[in-house]
């Protein structure tokens, strides 16, 4: 954390608070009393001359300290993933030197600092962070000091407000296409003839077509004395509907033995949710680009979903309410799947250490929906578990394997977001057409 500071107008402090002497201030009139003293007894003057100052600074000090305590806020201004920003606005009484500061955050160390605030201050803030959702800024305690540093004013602390802190897309080159496309408009040609789209064949001229559309080569060749005439018909431009469905139940590390709920995790490792906030972006964003429509579905919590839109707005909306989600309370078991647009790909990120998100994409499957299962399961740090603790990851593992193979036998596509290979696992994806039917959909 570090802190840069610029001048602002800021209310005033608030109520007077009491200023107590520190312990420069006692030794500054005990030793230049001793000094008049020993000067004045003895006829040295000169001893007594370096001894008044000391005196007299100290007793300029107290008439002169300030009345009043110090006001300090914190403003969030930015949260993104890697750094979470904000601004701490301060305003000292008159006769304020400065102000010492103590910056903590939760999980990490105490950051300490002398800020000069010359009646009114703003410093801003700036926090690394690996985490998404709501995260606290810092807590800050502040003492004014007076005039010489003789006097401090009291200890305050202010309370670490919460900021938003949305996930930080990555750049995809493809992203696969559901079995069959929607709309009337998009970037995808769709198996069916309408306008805009490439070569679909050539056909027998019907009520209907644009004499425009005759294929006069193919007419002379298939007959000779325009007994028929033959039109192109192209490929409609249609819009692909995607359907994000996070399981936000869990939320582990990367360490197995916080698994549990009983230990915290390191604020510095990235949990399950913070890489399925970031994967569920990454793919909206480019849906989103090309003018497909995209909405999301929390298994967690039975909330109203986010039907499925197009255009920036809708890419605005589905990051903020993916940096919502979170676990909340003991989630109850569904009775049936969320409801999914018909014909829309379904991308369920989900960490798969239950079988709920396994049958959910096991009965999408059935109903037809091109399935893509994206493991955002962190990779677990086996160094310093124990034989019981790595026997118990063992099992765990082996149960979430079966469970994955499963959900691919049954026709679901497979992405662990954890690899550096995710983004070429998705691009490989789509290539695999959509014209065919059944192909890479099982």
């Amino acid at each position: 954390m570090r802190a840069g500071g610029r001048d602002a107008a800021q209310p005033g402090p608030g109520a007077p608070a009491p200023w107590a002497p520190t312990p420069g201030l006692v030794w500054a009139v005990g030793v230049g009393l001793v000094l008049l003293v020993l000067g004045v007894l003895g006829g040295r003057p000169d001893v007594a001359l370096v001894g008044t100052p000391a005196v007299l600074g100290a007793l300029g000090a107290v008439i002169a300290r300030p009345r009043g305590a110090v006001w300090a806020d914190v403003v969030p201004t930015a949260g993104e993933a890697a750094a979470i920003t904000g601004d701490l606005h301060l305003a000292a009484p008159p006769g304020t030197e400065a102000v010492r500061l103590r910056l903590t955050r939760s999980g990490h160390g105490a950051t300490e600092a002398l800020v000069r605030v010359p009646g009114r201050r703003t410093v801003g803030l700036r926090a690394r962070s690996v985490r998404t959702g709501p995260q606290e800024v810092v807590r800050v305690e502040h003492q004014g000091v007076g005039p010489g540093g003789f006097l401090v004013g009291p200890v305050a602390a202010e309370a670490a407000p919460t900021v938003l802190v949305l996930p930080r897309p990555r750049a995809v080159a493809a992203l696969p296409l559901p079995a069959r496309l929607r709309g009337q408009g998009g970037q995808h040609e769709a198996r069916r003839a309408g306008e805009g789209g490439g070569l679909r064949d050539i056909h027998p001229f019907q009520p209907g077509d644009t004499p425009r559309r005759i294929d006069w080569r193919a007419t002379a060749r298939r007959s000779p004395h325009l007994e028929q005439l033959y039109v192109r018909r192209t490929l409609a431009m249609s819009e692909a509907v995607v359907t994000l469905v996070v399981d936000s139940r869990d939320d582990v590390g990367p360490d197995p033995r916080t698994w549990s709920g009983i230990r915290p995790i390191r604020p510095d490792d990235a949990t399950s949710l913070d890489l399925a906030r970031q994967a569920a972006a990454t793919v909206a964003q480019g849906y989103l680009a090309s003018g497909d429509r995209v909405g999301v579905e929390d298994l967690g919590v039975r909330r109203r979903a986010l039907r499925p839109g197009a255009g920036r707005r809708q890419l605005e909306r589905v990051v903020h309410q993916l940096a919502l989600l979170r676990p909340e309370g003991a989630p109850s078991r569904r009775v049936r799947a969320p409801h999914v647009t018909a014909g829309s790909l379904v991308l369920l990120f989900s960490t798969f250490l239950d079988p709920e998100a396994a049958e959910l994409a096991r009965g999408w499957r059935r109903a037809g929906h091109r399935v893509v299962a994206v493991d955002v399961l962190p990779r677990p740090h086996v160094r310093g578990l124990d034989r019981r603790e790595r026997l118990a990851l063992r099992i765990v593992t082996i149960e979430r394997s079966d469970r994955l193979a499963d959900v691919v036998a049954a026709g679901a596509e497979l992405v662990r977001w954890s690899d550096d290979a995710a983004p070429a696992r998705l691009a490989a994806l789509a290539r695999l057409s959509h014209r065919r039917p059944g192909r890479g959909v099982g």
